[in-house]
């Protein structure tokens, strides 16, 4: 899948300028590209008919910020040595990460229209052996964490400056492997590691806090030695903030509220949403609410 040259470039120039800027500044702009990012995803599901749409929705704004607006990245050399490191553990919603990687120009975004068609790179789950861009296989839910603490070990052991962005669910911390990962990171001290963290505070099927409760959320991360910052995961000046570099020599841990279904009034806060597919006139209710 060969990088789209005229948008790769685009994306490197506003990238850059972001963030350069004032995060309310950057903020404006990073609302724009939100938009048109959830009207791909809406797209591309509505053509599959199949996919994670609550959750793509919730988690569009952080990968947004991230990488416009935290990340050195350039979509043209997808394994560039220097780059930033981003990994989505929350795999099922590949959509989002998709449709994020084809608005930076990683590839063209005529291919978000093979979004789960047979054969296609673009499967329910990022693929790095397919997709450029995508840092590891996810969707087993609980690998991300772990996958992220080693890259900042190999950045560490290797003397390199770049940064790892993982982003979670919140559901997906009922699973072991991150808690291990997050004492592991603590530990080594790895302050170029952080961990973005998608509380809708939905999971498939329930409540995370019916299924199995999180809270006191930030302390747990606390008691584990993370730097945390607990923010409106829909405001971007505000997750801008959070991502910045770590202010206490340690990993950090970025609780973003969001909501699931975010900016399609039928969808959010629904835990339906998790795997359902709109019907078409749903889906045009929900591009004509997206607009604005």
């Amino acid at each position: 899948m060969p990088a789209d040259p005229e948008r790769s470039q685009r994306y490197g120039e506003l990238s850059a300028r972001l963030r350069a800027s004032d995060a309310d500044v950057a903020a404006v702009e990073l609302r724009r590209i939100s938009r048109e990012v959830r009207r791909s995803i809406v797209r591309m599901i509505d053509r599959a008919r199949m996919g994670h749409i609550g959750g793509d929705l919730s988690v569009t704004d952080i990968l947004v910020t991230c990488f416009w607006g935290a990340l050195s990245l350039d979509p043209q050399r997808p394994t560039w040595r220097e780059r930033d490191r981003f990994i989505l553990s929350k795999g099922h919603c590949a959509a989002a990460l998709y449709s994020t990687l084809a608005h930076c120009g990683f590839f063209r975004q005529e291919e978000l229209e093979t979004f789960m068609a047979p054969m296609s790179a673009l499967n329910g789950h990022p693929n790095k052996l397919k997709v450029p861009g995508v840092e590891t296989n996810t969707g087993a839910l609980g690998h991300g964490l772990p996958v992220a603490t080693g890259c900042a070990i190999a950045a560490r052991l290797t003397g390199a400056t770049w940064r790892t962005v993982v982003v979670l669910g919140d559901g997906e911390m009922q699973e072991g492997s991150n808690w291990e990962a997050a004492m592991t990171a603590s530990h080594h001290g790895l302050s170029s590691l952080t961990a973005v963290i998608d509380r809708n505070r939905l999971q498939q099927g329930a409540r995370t806090e019916d299924t199995k409760r999180l809270e006191p959320f930030a302390d747990k991360w606390r008691s584990f030695g993370w730097e945390v910052r607990d923010v409106d995961g829909h405001d971007h000046a505000a997750l801008l903030r959070a991502l910045g570099p770590s202010s206490a020599g340690q990993p950090v841990a970025v609780i973003a509220n969001t909501i699931k279904g975010k900016g399609v009034s039928f969808m959010e806060d629904r835990v339906e949403w998790h795997h359902k597919v709109p019907t078409h006139d749903q889906v045009d209710q929900a591009l004509a609410e997206l607009v604005g």
